[in-house]
């Protein structure tokens, strides 16, 4: 790829999409592909399952008073993430400060462009519409622009870029938004930041674009079962108040009906959350290892991996006090059926002495 301004936009569509079925889907009418990192082996990372990408066509937007031509790809995860990237060509002689002035309009005027991404999205949603599986999470979506780059000049600045400001910047904002910088040669660079990145790479290869955009997915999914759990929760002691109201026996049938949902909510976010992690796996290549490793850090995964596992564990904390209600409750009319019983055997005995 040349020189290029990418713009990512990542929805949940979905609790889970059929990969397979949705490669059949676009078979009779556009080229599909599977990703795959080309510049290391296959050994070194491994994809449990490649999303599939397919290109959507170009377009036009007007950014600044300036019309542009743009174009459409789309990704397809198989957790349930669909993936639109707007690509805008930027000229081999494109000087920095009329890139610099684009990224400020494209900071300025999102709005402008952002009705092409959801009509991209509703066209496609309803192209593999047979291969999503559950609803997935409205208003579930992140965000991350790309500054890409063939023949990067290391005397432009790129915070304006990645910042999406004129400036000028102290010297602690200079040092936070390049502590994640990397270099494999002298003519190679990435810098990462919360919501978008600087990649330099003179031959071309998207590798690193494809690695940012599978921990932006990864990060999209965890936000979206934490706030799956937070709901649940929230019902949860929302049921069990009610629950409390009641007689003993219906108070224990709505304790086992909120223990059977509980579990299942339990299953289902250990099991995706496993998925996730293991999703993609970055072995032998030491410098795709840490670039991916610090965009995870960047987009604070570990703190949402964190949270979701702290209301796993607050949901099973409750179901184990339920649990042990439900068993003290059944004790407790055992007792009292085995009193009954021998006091029915006594007074019994007494009517056969008299």
């Amino acid at each position: 790829m040349h020189n290029a301004i990418l713009l990512y936009r990542l929805y949940d569509v979905a609790d889970e999409i059929n990969l397979e079925l949705v490669e059949k889907i676009f078979s009779a009418e556009k080229p599909t592909s599977r990703l795959r990192l080309v510049r290391v082996p296959p050994k070194s990372i491994h994809i449990e399952n490649p999303p599939v990408g397919v290109e959507l066509g170009s377009d036009r937007v007007t950014l600044g008073g300036v019309d542009y031509q743009v174009h459409f790809s789309a990704r397809v995860y198989d957790l349930g993430v669909v993936s639109i990237i707007m690509r805008i060509g930027l000229p081999p002689e494109s000087r920095y400060e009329e890139i610099k002035r684009l990224s400020l309009v494209l900071e300025r005027e999102e709005g402008a462009y952002e009705q092409n991404f959801l009509a991209q999205l509703q066209n496609l949603r309803e192209t593999i519409a047979p291969a999503l599986i559950g609803k997935g999470g409205e208003g579930f979506e992140e965000d991350f622009t790309v500054y890409f780059f063939t023949n990067w000049c290391r005397e432009w600045d790129p915070l304006p870029l990645l910042l999406g400001e004129e400036g000028p910047f102290s010297e602690w904002v200079k040092r936070d938004t390049l502590q994640n910088s990397f270099s494999y040669s002298p003519e190679d660079l990435i810098i990462i930041t919360w919501d978008s990145a600087l990649v330099c790479d003179t031959t071309g290869s998207t590798d690193l674009l494809d690695l940012l955009e599978f921990a932006i997915s990864q990060l999209l999914e965890l936000r979206y079962y934490d706030g799956l759990l937070s709901v649940e929760m929230d019902k949860m002691y929302k049921e069990l108040e009610r629950a409390g109201i009641g007689s003993g026996f219906m108070r224990l049938r709505h304790y086992r009906r909120i223990m059977s949902r509980l579990m299942e909510l339990v299953t289902e976010v250990t099991d995706i959350t496993e998925r996730i992690q293991n999703s993609i796996k970055v072995t032998e290549d030491i410098y795709y290892a840490r670039i991916y490793s610090a965009a995870l850090a960047m987009f604070r995964t570990k703190a949402w991996m964190d949270s979701i596992q702290r209301k796993v564990a607050v949901i099973q904390q409750n179901y184990s006090m339920l649990s042990d209600e439900i068993v003290t409750a059944r004790a407790t009319w055992l007792e009292v059926a085995i009193v009954l019983l021998i006091a029915l055997e006594i007074i019994l005995g007494l009517l056969q002495v008299f």
